[in-house]
């Protein structure tokens, strides 16, 4: 069997999410390139978390250049490495403070995208919660030859001895009386306890009294409180089995076009919190990656940097360059992928596309130099291009030739427009341009 063939299932989700601009969340491992410096030094920072420690890094690139890409490689990475993670974009609705519940939203996406590597796509909550109850099973039959309600209450005793050591932490009490709550609906197959417990770790309960008439837990989660939450929550998923937990918010740029400045300000003020918080060694086996574009960053008016706390933690000293990246710094900058990289990508997408539909390869080398160089001379390319657009456009046009196989790259680019595109470039000069791509 060829080691390098994509299953076919993967195959087709990476092709059609692909096509359509969005970032696949399964097969990154097949088209990966570059980002090998950036992907280390997260992974440095996930083996940190794993050991209890806690990190909080925002990646900045521009739009297309690969920020979702990277942050669903590493989600990817992080599952299999046996973190639990939550992800979320922000948007009107969804930031990380706001006078309609909008920090709420945001913990409600991403509890609702919690994922573990047996359950990739999201909703893992309740497994997290079955398969800790199952270990603490487990180990008291391991240890143990109680039976019945003895076998119950040992395992019981355990539970509260978890449950104890989180009630030192903030909101740690309720918290730990849902986990109790949660092995008693367990225990007893009560199904109507369940998902009100599952609803309250959820942030689903609107008022406290609500929560206390079903769960006589006298707190819910909101605005002001869902990071202290999910502090707690990843101190009991490491006593649950995992690593440790990974939070991956996207589209911070959402926060700067909040047209309000006290508002934008106060979602400011919340990310300085817990800016503040992880690097002062107050949260445990917790990691942070927030993903936004240069400009919701520096802009001095409407961007991080507007708040001048943020700006003097987060601004680059006097040595850092392009060239000479310091990646331990809490913003990773993801330069465009070079000519060369997106060569090898074109590469991996058309031999991808050939295996989905059981053809073999029509696009030589000189066929994919010839497409890269069209793309690359288009006017406002050398400013605007991104990867995003570039892998769109190529299986757009692998599409168009497996459909229309009489049909060749120069009918469908046109020899005119290709030679418009070079900006009157000899054949010669072409090749001479892309001759790194003799790989």
């Amino acid at each position: 069997m060829d080691e390098n063939r994509v299953p076919a299932r993967i195959a087709n989700i990476l092709i059609n999410a692909l096509k359509g601009g969005v970032v696949p969340r399964v097969g990154l491992e097949y088209i990966t390139v570059g980002r090998a410096q950036e992907i280390a030094a997260i992974l440095h920072d996930i083996d940190m978390i794993a050991a209890g420690s806690a990190s909080f890094r925002f990646i900045v690139g521009r739009y297309g250049s690969g920020k979702s890409f990277l942050l669903q490689t590493i989600r990817n990475y992080a599952t299999a490495k046996g973190f639990a993670v939550v992800d979320a974009d922000l948007s009107p609705e969804r930031r990380f403070a706001g006078t309609k519940g909008q920090g709420l939203a945001t913990y409600k996406e991403l509890m609702q995208n919690l994922s573990t590597k047996s359950k990739l796509d999201g909703g893992a909550l309740p497994l997290v919660l079955e398969k800790w109850i199952s270990g603490l099973q487990t180990a008291v039959q391991t240890e143990t030859e109680l039976t019945g309600e003895a076998f119950d209450q040992a395992v019981e005793a355990r539970i509260y001895t978890v449950a104890s050591s989180l009630e030192g932490m903030v909101n740690g009490f309720a918290f730990a009386r849902a986990i109790v709550l949660y092995w008693r609906a367990y225990k007893d197959d009560d199904l109507a306890l369940k998902s009100n417990v599952l609803r309250w770790f959820s942030g689903g309960y609107a008022t406290r009294k609500e929560a206390k008439d079903d769960l006589g837990i006298n707190f819910i989660v909101t605005d002001e409180t869902w990071y202290d939450f999910l502090k707690v929550f990843a101190i009991f998923l490491v006593g649950a089995g995992y690593k440790g937990l990974l939070v991956m918010i996207d589209e911070l740029v959402n926060i700067y076009k909040i047209p309000n400045s006290i508002t934008r300000h106060n979602n400011y003020e919340k990310i300085l919190t817990m800016y503040n918080d992880v690097l002062q060694g107050k949260a445990k086996h917790l990691g942070f990656l927030i993903a936004g574009t240069p400009q919701c960053i520096e802009d001095r008016y409407r961007g991080v940097f507007s708040y001048e706390a943020l700006q003097s933690r987060l601004a680059e000293g006097h040595f850092a360059t392009d060239d000479l990246k310091d990646l331990t710094a809490p913003i990773i900058r993801l330069q465009m992928l070079t000519q060369e990289e997106v060569y090898v990508l074109v590469e991996k997408l058309r031999d991808i596309h050939a295996q989905l539909f059981d053809y073999q390869p029509v696009l030589g080398h000189d066929e994919l130099v010839y497409f890269l160089t069209v793309e690359y001379n288009r006017v406002g390319a050398d400013t605007h291009i991104t990867p995003r657009e570039i892998i769109r456009d190529f299986i757009e046009l692998i599409n168009i030739l497996h459909q229309n196989p009489e049909k060749s790259l120069q009918d469908i680019l046109g020899s005119n427009s290709f030679e418009m595109a070079k900006g009157g470039l000899s054949d010669e000069d072409v090749h001479a341009e892309f001759e790194e791509f003799e790989i």
